[in-house]
């Protein structure tokens, strides 16, 4: 009897798992030579510290921390608008409350090395960029459509000395992949999960405000110079149901395991980590979906899919994929201050990506201001090139205009208040909107200035 084949979709899933497989029966031998990994920090900055009323509360919470449960829960609020520029003028609030649990199952259960974690938004507002601004490089990293929204959900198991990692449940890849360290202090939303995957994947991608199920596994202790990450996600954490993503999966518990995969892979090393030298991290990463993507210009005939000739069905790619690295570099430090730059770029196939290039950097300073050793600024600057081919649909359908790039500047100071609360003024110039689209008149999108303050307070 004939045994049936996997369709495509579970066979490219069997295919990434078994390579995640494999990598995680090697790191045996490696870490008996590997540094102990030092220990990290027990807390973030409270507001529950800066408040005598609240001590009871920052007591309980301090009493399920000795018993292996982490309980944390943040408010961000910010006011942005832009006086200039744009598809229209106008101002917006947004705010987000989000609450994580993490379960030490050794202190739980004497289960060593397991870890739960569960995190979760309750989104308020509108977001500028979706009214007002109409831009790729989004305006804020925590714009989303209103709702209560599950993110991550997942169990994690440490050995050899937590120098490998089995991460199993739902995951969102912008917390560990394509991440840089200093560019955590902007605002706008690139400067995280970037527009170069944001806006090519399916639905964005495992990237807020989704996460998706998948399996990751990670090799090296963050004492380690060398780590190694690789995961599988389903491809598509919304699916194609025709309208907004977010409405798609509005309260993230989809839990879609029938899409073509996503798999990504990331190698870091890390220099200079000690108290003494400059501290420094390169990373070099790839992803690759195996789903089926469209030609952004050309019909499954070959002709223009922006002509009158066009049959209007895009021809059937199969497959899409991209490179990344980024470079994390401390600079200068004395007493307390220090500077430090990032650097990230990317590329991915013109043929069916919107942004085939995309590079962004910056510097952030911290305790320069005299007894203000807890502020930070900086400049950060973002660049997203549209494809040639996504240009040629526009030349051949005779747009007023033709889509080129996006830029996006952003000058912002972090001003610590108490600890656990800072404000945050912003400014931010957003060059050629949408790649440069045209309004209602065939005009090109002006440029748009947006200024903004967010409060953030971790209870």
């Amino acid at each position: 009897m004939t045994r049936p084949r996997l369709n495509a979709t579970k066979r490219n899933w069997a295919v990434g798992v078994s390579l995640l497989a494999v990598l995680a029966a090697g790191p045996a031998v490696a870490a008996e030579e590997a540094k102990p990994e030092e220990a990290a920090a027990a807390d973030l900055p409270s507001v529950l510290t800066s408040i005598p009323a609240l001590a009871p509360v920052a007591d309980v919470k301090k009493q399920l921390m000795d018993k292996g449960v982490i309980l944390q829960l943040n408010y961000i609020g910010e006011v942005l608008g832009n006086p200039s520029g744009g598809m229209r003028q106008g101002a917006v609030y947004d705010g987000r409350v989000e609450l994580a649990i993490d379960a030490d199952m050794e202190k739980i259960a004497g289960w060593k090395g397991g870890l739960i974690h569960a995190n979760g938004y309750w989104i308020q507002g509108a977001g500028l960029s979706r009214l007002y601004t109409g831009n790729i490089l989004t305006v804020s990293n925590i714009e989303a459509l209103p709702t209560v929204r599950l993110y991550e959900l997942w169990f994690e198991q440490k050995a050899f000395d937590d120098r490998l990692g089995l991460k199993v449940g739902q995951i969102a890849a912008d917390t560990e992949f394509f991440v840089s360290k200093y560019s955590a202090l902007f605002i706008n939303g690139t400067f995280g999960w970037p527009a170069f995957t944001g806006v090519n994947l399916p639905s964005g991608g495992p990237g807020y405000p989704f996460a998706t199920p998948g399996v990751r596994v990670k090799l090296g202790s963050d004492s380690d110079p060398v780590n190694i990450l690789a995961a599988v996600f389903d491809g598509d954490p919304a699916g194609q149901c025709g309208q907004d993503p977010q409405i798609c999966n509005r309260y993230g518990t989809n839990f879609r395991l029938q899409d073509p995969p996503l798999a990504m892979q990331e190698v870091q090393y890390r220099y200079n980590q000690g108290k003494d030298g400059l501290a420094g991290t390169v990373k070099l990463g790839a992803f690759q979906n195996f789903g089926n993507f469209a030609n952004l210009r050309y019909d499954t005939a070959g002709m223009a899919l922006g002509s009158l000739a066009s049959n209007g069905v895009p021809a059937v790619l199969k497959g899409d994929w991209g490179f990344y690295g980024v470079l994390d570099q401390q600079i200068w430090k004395e007493s307390g201050a220090s500077a430090a730059l990032f650097l990230r770029a990317g590329a991915a196939p013109q043929d069916r990506n919107t942004v085939n290039f995309y590079i962004d950097g910056g510097l952030t300073f911290a305790g320069l201001v005299p007894g203000r050793p807890d502020d930070a600024f900086g400049v950060g600057l973002a660049y997203a090139r549209v494809s040639d081919y996504a240009r040629g649909f526009d030349f051949d359908a005779n747009a007023p205009v033709l889509r080129r790039s996006e830029a996006a500047l952003e000058l912002t100071y972090q001003a610590q208040i108490v600890s656990g609360w800072t404000l945050q003024p912003d400014f931010q110039y957003i060059i050629s909107p949408g790649g440069g689209v045209a309004d209602a008149y065939g005009a090109r999108v002006r440029d748009a200035a947006v200024l903004g303050l967010r409060s953030t307070i971790n209870f």
